[in-house]
This record gives C-alpha cells, structure tokens and sequence, in this order.
C-alpha cells in the first residue's frame, strides 16, 4: 500500500484498543531487539504487557496515543514528562508501529503526535531513549532532527546494553 493511499490519523487510546496494543507490542519489539535484548528477557518483557495490561494503561496512561492506518490500528505512543533531570522537558517513553507499516513514513504521524501532546503541556525540549545498537531507531530519530546528547546503560540480566539519548530543541 501506498502511504498516500492510507487515511491515517492520531488519537488517544480506548480500552477497545488494547487488544490491538498488545499485538502491536510484541510484534514491533521482537521486530526491533531480536538479536539484541537477550531472547528470555525480550519475551518476559513482551509477556507482561498483555491485553490486560494495556487495558490498565489505557485508563491510566493520559498520554497513550493510537495510529489508525485505512481504520487499522498500526502503531502507539507514550509521552510525559522527562524521567530524567536536564533541559529537555519532554520525554517520548514509547513510539512502535507494527513491523508490516515500518518504513512507510506513518513513524512521522505518532512522532508529531507526541510533540504536539508535549508542547500542549508546555513540557518544552524533547528527549527520547533508544538502544545504541536499535540503528533503525536512531536513524528515524536523527532524520527527524534528534541529536545524541546523553548515554546510559540498562541490564539485561548478565547483559548491559548501551542507550543513547536523543535531543530535540
């Protein structure tokens, strides 16, 4: 499909999408840290967040957005304040869209989304976190104008995996 040929559109999450949520998750994550986060962590991680947990995100989560691609839900966001201290007030948490819409520019529309949500907040300056060893997330950021500004580490187990921060003034 053509992106042009899509009607896409960006809005808050419903219950009635949780379902829809936790495909989307386990999905885009095997697709970006397979090979990366240790196989029994990445399945543990995915696992915890099922149907009934995304219903409890949606009726907590003020910030949980939903990519509807042609009426299909495609993707999700999450955004807030920064966790971290620092200029960039603004935190993008969570940006994933379905492997199958990947590289279709539809990133672009939760991404914009998010700032949108974030700038409303007046939570100026934006930060978002992503594996060093995640390129494909590092080029959607760095092409969207993000620039590595911080580093920090996560454990996997016996594992550490790099993490790079990338800023938007």
């Amino acid at each position: 499909m053509i992106r042009s040929e899509l009607k896409v559109a960006v809005r808050k999450a419903k219950v009635s999408d949780s379902e829809a949520l936790a495909k989307i998750h386990a999905e885009s994550w095997r697709h970006a840290y397979r090979g990366i986060i240790p196989h029994s962590h990445l399945e543990c991680m995915i696992r915890r967040r099922g149907v009934q947990a995304w219903r409890e995100s949606v009726r907590t989560e003020g910030h949980l957005l939903v990519l509807e691609a042609a009426g299909v839900i495609a993707g999700y966001a999450t955004c807030g304040a920064a966790r971290h201290g620092g200029r960039h007030k603004g935190e993008i948490y969570e940006i994933y869209l379905a492997p199958h819409y990947q590289g279709l520019g539809l990133g672009e529309y939760l991404f914009e989304g998010c700032r949108h949500q974030l700038d409303q907040r007046r939570l100026n300056g934006l930060i978002v976190w992503a594996l060093t060893d995640n390129t494909l997330a590092a080029d959607f950021y760095y092409r969207r104008g993000g620039r590595p500004v911080a580093r920090s580490t996560e454990r996997f187990g016996k594992t550490v995996l790099s993490k790079t921060g990338y800023g938007f003034d």
